[in-house]
């Protein structure tokens, strides 16, 4: 039986997953430029270390959500959650030395999700892509430097652009009910 106070992480064949992680509380330990910054950068390090391809990011002051194929190569998706474990660990270590809190518990969980259809796949892009629209934080979404719109816009046809942007993004059912900061 799963636990209940925690997301169920089925991670059973190597395919794409959509993840949502949240800071503990949702508290706002990445707000401003450096912090966003290093978060982002750590993401991204992390994935290619550990040989995940993402398709979409955007990162937040209390929050994060990424597309990502599992490795090639890979039976399963088994090593997102040590690829995580590694994300997690290092940026609280990092945050918390900048505020001196040594042993503050900084991220929460996180949530995958496998996507197994097309049209999940495409409305849940969009929705990563244009995620710091959603929040506010922006009105374009490749004015947001810590996701992944301005680089999706720069390397995809612009057909597919626009059909990805088309995709209604009240549709989509993903768990975000952060407020990030708008201090950024």
């Amino acid at each position: 039986m799963p636990w209940p106070h925690a997301p169920v992480h089925r991670l059973g064949e190597r395919c794409t997953y959509f993840v949502t992680a949240g800071t503990y509380l949702k508290d706002h330990h990445f707000r401003g430029r450096e912090r966003l910054a290093v978060l982002h950068r750590g993401l991204l390090t992390v994935a290619r270390d550990f040989g995940w391809q993402l398709d979409a990011w955007a990162v937040f002051s209390n929050h994060y959500h990424f597309i990502g194929h599992a490795p090639p190569g890979a039976d399963d998706g088994s090593s997102l959650s040590q690829m995580l474990g590694v994300l997690h660990t290092k940026t609280a270590s990092w945050v918390n030395r900048l505020d001196e809190r040594p042993r503050r518990q900084v991220w929460h969980n996180y949530w995958d999700t496998k996507l197994t259809y097309q049209k999940s796949y495409l409305a849940r892009l969009s929705y990563v892509h244009r995620n710091a629209v959603k929040h506010g934080l922006v009105l374009v979404a490749n004015h947001y430097p810590w996701c992944s719109a301005a680089w999706f816009e720069r390397t995809a046809v612009p057909a597919m652009v626009r059909t990805i942007y088309r995709l209604r993004l009240d549709r989509v059912s993903v768990f975000d009910e952060f407020e990030p900061s708008s201090e950024w």
